[in-house]
């Protein structure tokens, strides 16, 4: 069977190490078939997509609304390799699923607009399935109203023309969308549980999402939450394309 593909840009290492942690117990795979890249730490490679069975992108540092004359190099260049990527991915409708960093990479590359108006403090919120969404096999057996971990500086603000709407919540009207019948995003972020979330808080308390001093606080207040079914999509996923 062919393997997965994980794009991952975290230049933490203990970030980046638990988000791939996160992948493979949502998803199932082991690490022989969820094959994942650091696109922070070098450029990315000469890929023929065919030799997998899907892609998955994750979250991250970077901010696709983020002045250009703010990015780095390294932002740079990485959002050029990803914008060629989706280039082939959507062209040929192949299997991929982005996650909150995924939502405004796909977002802004189908013409969508991505800014900071309906960001989200790190919290545990009820995302709300559309119509489209309650009839999308990606969420089957996903109640129509769900709780998921959130915590992002920017979401898209108008949907791409090409997209379909599947869930949304009261503070973030696109939470999740699908281009063609099999490239999808989320702004929610699938793989996190409570732990996840946690650790995340801890690496990135200076990274401008909450005041590094009510930090504790924020932990508290998330590790009361219980996410049980945003973690399905990345299962379906790989059921679906494995």
């Amino acid at each position: 069977m062919r393997p997965f593909l994980l794009l991952a840009s975290r230049p933490e290492d203990e970030a980046a190490d638990d988000e791939y942690a996160a992948f493979l117990r949502a998803t199932g795979l082991d690490e022989r078939r969820l094959r994942r890249i650091r696109l922070e730490a070098a450029p990315l490679p000469e890929l023929d997509l065919d030799d997998y069975a899907g892609v998955l992108l994750g979250g991250g540092p970077f901010n696709s609304s983020d002045p250009a004359e703010d990015k780095s190099a390294v932002q740079h260049r990485i959002e050029a390799e990803l914008s060629h990527l989706l280039d082939e991915v959507v062209a040929r409708d192949l299997p991929f699923l982005g996650a909150c960093y995924g939502i405004g990479t796909l977002g802004v590359h189908q013409g969508g607009v991505v800014d900071r108006t309906h960001g989200e403090p790190v919290s545990c919120v009820p995302v709300t399935l559309t119509d489209a969404g309650r009839a999308d096999p990606l969420l089957a057996g996903v109640p129509d109203v769900f709780d998921a971990l959130v915590g992002h500086k920017e979401a898209c603000r108008v949907l791409p023309r090409s997209a379909v709407l599947l869930a949304t919540s009261a503070d973030c009207p696109v939470q999740m969308f699908r281009v063609g019948r099999n490239v999808y995003a989320t702004q929610f972020h699938p793989e996190l549980d409570v732990a996840g979330v946690v650790t995340r808080v801890r690496v990135y308390q200076h990274a401008g999402y909450f005041p590094p001093a009510e930090m504790e606080e924020l932990i508290a207040r998330v590790s009361q939450a219980v996410v049980t079914e945003p973690s399905r999509l990345l299962a379906t996923f790989v059921a679906r394309y494995g």
